[in-house]
């Protein structure tokens, strides 16, 4: 598969080069990311036995499909993986005897004559009051041991340590351990995700990466923040986004103000019902993505960031999507200026009516053994960056945040 491979990589770097692609900075550089996205994970879907046939019309397919075309391809195919993740981690953690009602069947408190998913209680849009989700009942596995059936079954696992970067404020990073081809979905970004509509919720607003570096923004303006998600847990949970599970690294140039946006970093959400909790499983191996490092100096990044829209109709596979939304679970619709955003008071939507939890995945951009995580921050060129900080591509840092 490698000459096919090479192929693929050559064709990124000429669609991406393409004036069918030369349009305002920032959509540019969306589009070349959906077109690497759109080669890769159809790369991923050819297997061991693709032609070089396959591969040249899928190319070609690259050249001249539409930007919406490749996008609702690439959430296909990302879509795909994932399903196949959440049925091995069902494998792994539902019992073994099951009722004849289903592994997530509970029942409702004070009502056992009717009978309703765990799951679907959780993201239902009208739950009864005195009604609350049960968790479903699961083995009782370590985070460890889930993590290496997983390796088992699904031929890679992800675990944290010490990066291998060579600067003091490398810190931790993630691994692959085990073996992944290039297109394949290695990690979840997980934790809150907030609108442009809801930033002024993000703890320590205004300055929000002041002292979190757990901050990744889609560019659609969703901002996700894994910092209370920490490494996870050892159970499935009812998880309503609070708690941290280890200390915030030290940030350069924070103030003497530091010491309160900390406190509002580790005191739980408020309750002020703008979040609701959702049943998720806390053991999820793969929801490391927040401790990827940018690469230093001459390191080529391995694996690359991917929007995922999940559909909510999936109920069976929520419990495996490491994200909750902060809002009433309806979106505002927000149009971007600029550095500023509006609400759009535009009725009506042309896409689908399917509710949908806005998430990030990572993309390997090539095959992964057995080595750790690497992505391309694309910090803006427009701030301070820090000292460690080394671009991989100062035009793609660039049209970026244009």
């Amino acid at each position: 598969m490698a000459f096919l491979f090479q192929k693929f990589q050559e064709a990124v770097k000429v669609l991406a080069k393409s004036p069918t692609f030369a349009r305002e900075p920032r959509h540019l550089q969306f589009e070349a990311d959906i077109n690497r996205l759109f080669l890769y994970t159809s790369y991923k879907l050819l297997g061991k036995n693709a032609e070089e046939a396959d591969a040249e019309e899928i190319i070609d397919l690259a050249s001249r499909a539409s930007l919406a075309d490749q996008q609702k391809q690439v959430q296909e195919n990302i879509h795909s993986q994932i399903n196949t993740f959440c049925s091995t981690m069902d494998d792994i953690l539902l019992p073994d005897i099951q009722t004849a009602g289903g592994p997530h069947e509970v029942v409702e408190e004070k009502n056992n004559s009717s009978r309703r998913s765990g799951l679907s209680l959780a993201v239902g849009q009208s739950i009864p009051t005195n009604c609350h989700p049960v968790t479903p009942e699961t083995k009782p596995l370590s985070h460890l041991e889930v993590s290496q059936k997983l390796k088992d079954l699904l031929g890679y696992t992800l675990e944290v340590k010490q990066s291998e970067i060579p600067h003091k404020d490398a810190g931790k990073g993630v691994f692959i351990d085990g073996e992944a081809d290039v297109g394949t979905v290695i990690a979840f970004y997980p934790g809150v995700v907030y609108s442009p509509a809801h930033y002024r919720y993000i703890p320590g607003y205004p300055r929000i990466d002041a002292q979190n570096s757990y901050l990744i923004t889609r560019y659609d303006g969703t901002i996700i923040n894994a910092q209370p998600w920490g490494i996870g847990g050892e159970s499935r949970v009812i998880w309503n986004g609070s708690g941290v599970s280890e200390p915030m690294p030290n940030v350069e140039g924070t103030d003497k103000g530091s010491d309160k946006i900390w406190k509002m970093l580790s005191k739980p959400l408020d309750g002020t019902g703008a979040i609701k909790g959702e049943i998720l499983e806390r053991r999820n191996p793969l929801a490391l993505a927040h401790y990827a490092n940018h690469p230093a100096r001459d390191m080529i990044p391995n694996v690359m960031v991917c929007p995922y829209d999940f559909p909510l109709t999936e109920k069976d596979m929520r419990t495996y999507i490491p994200n909750i939304s902060f809002g009433d679970g309806e979106e505002v619709k927000m149009r971007r200026f600029g550095s500023f955003w509006f609400k759009s008071w535009k009725s009506g939507s042309a896409g689908s009516n399917i509710p949908i939890l806005k998430s990030l995945v990572l993309v390997a951009t090539r095959s992964l053994c057995d080595e750790e995580l690497y992505l391309n921050y694309r910090l803006s060129n427009s701030k301070q960056r820090p000292s460690w900080y080394t671009p991989v591509d100062e035009e793609e840092d660039r049209r970026r945040w244009s």
